[in-house]
């Protein structure tokens, strides 16, 4: 049971804090993908895992850091972002970490393309007065990419090795 909770409850809980803390913030705390690491480390124990499959899963996080660090170092995304890939990644293993990369970019493709769209319109009064709707707004703002590697998994995520290991249980 406790397996399960941490892939149906706390994993998904985990995601949707990154994706507002970045949403209003342009921020992932440390703090929430340290959780997400820590979770993860408790399943494999409370799920009865393989220590083969816990050492892909290892390797997948890893390599999930290595990209994403990569890609903050070219500028293209910020380190919480890079930490949440790193964390996602080792949730989901190097089996399901391709489909997750590929629904992340996609989403976050629209999420850009979206909040681009919208910073060319005028701000209605009322959310001008948000200051987190006012930077999300501002031309020099980045784009709050943990919301689309949070929704990425969240597509994915039923659909996972780790999700028909937890519902098994």
């Amino acid at each position: 049971m406790a397996a399960e909770i941490l892939v149906m409850v706390v994993l998904p809980l985990l995601l949707l804090a990154a994706a507002v803390c970045d949403l209003a913030s342009f921020t992932i705390p440390n703090r929430l993908s340290f959780a997400l690491a820590a979770s993860f480390i408790l399943f494999p124990a409370l799920a009865h895992l393989p220590m083969s499959m816990v050492a892909a899963h290892l390797g997948a996080g890893l390599a999930g850091l290595a990209v994403g660090f990569g890609l903050f170092a070219m500028g293209y995304i910020g380190g919480g972002d890079a930490k949440l890939f790193a964390g996602v990644a080792l949730w989901l293993g190097f089996q399901d970490l391709a489909p997750y990369a590929l629904a992340a970019s996609i989403l976050g493709g629209l999420l850009t393309l979206t909040i681009l769209g919208l910073r060319q319109l005028p701000l209605p009064a009322i959310a001008a007065r948000q200051g987190w709707i006012l930077r999300l707004h501002g031309e020099r703002s980045g784009i709050p990419y943990g919301v689309a590697l949070a929704a990425g998994a969240f597509v994915i995520l039923p659909h996972t090795e780790i999700f028909r290991l937890a519902a098994s249980l």
